[in-house]
């Protein structure tokens, strides 16, 4: 069922998504193949005797998803989010405002609500707008677009980088909270992240575990 957001944000006085253009309505699918193999259990690392060596390679395999344009999108390196597998800037255009919710008269939860709701006649590449209690883009000291997989990890472990959190932290976040679950629930038309976010948070435990070591780079 269409929700009362969707429909808010089809007609009405903003017509969002209405104003959007047809060239845009097709970026939905124009976008480059991804890994789209299951992550790898923690139970699959344990033949890596060197620790050190485990632990980057957990980290690697968790960095199938925190790579994936469905977690990448809503960290961005600058004040506009991201949208689709090809991560093109926003449409309609937005800004990160305070608190990462938007400004005055465009804010985040204008149109994306507290769930995922369907869109009925937009177009056949379009079909639901992304929705959680909690959306908003990830604060701009938590950027990981234009970062290597290394950095991203030193970054995950410098409090001053991911929100005050210390490892533990991070490993309760990443494995239960909701916004970062909408990774494997994105609603219809949208290709979700790899594997399960019990699986990933598994590997990021497993990672803190033997030492937190970062890839190179």
């Amino acid at each position: 069922m269409t929700s009362r957001l969707a429909l808010a944000c089809m007609a009405g006085g903003l017509s969002l998504l209405a104003a959007l253009p047809v060239s845009f309505m097709a970026l939905a699918q124009t976008a480059p193949e991804t890994d789209k193999t299951p992550l790898k259990p923690v139970a699959s690392f344990a033949s890596i005797a060197d620790q050190k060596a485990r632990s980057v390679a957990l980290f690697e395999e968790a960095g199938k998803v925190i790579e994936h344009p469905r977690c990448l999108n809503c960290h961005p390196a600058g004040d506009r989010p991201l949208q689709t597998m090809a991560m093109h800037p926003h449409q309609p255009p937005v800004t990160r405002g305070d608190g990462g919710m938007g400004v005055p008269g465009m804010m985040c939860n204008t149109c994306h609500g507290p769930e995922n709701a369907a869109i009925v006649g937009q177009s056949p590449t379009l079909k639901s707008i992304p929705g959680n209690p909690a959306w908003h883009l990830a604060p701009i000291e938590m950027a990981w677009v234009g970062k290597s997989l290394g950095e991203i990890c030193q970054q995950l472990k410098d409090p001053k980088r991911n929100g005050g959190r210390d490892l533990s932290k991070i490993v309760e976040h990443m494995s239960h909270d909701s916004l970062v679950g909408w990774g494997w629930n994105p609603g219809d038309g949208r290709e979700p992240a790899p594997g399960t976010q019990a699986e990933f948070g598994e590997l990021i435990k497993a990672w803190v575990d033997t030492g937190a070591a970062c890839p190179a780079g």
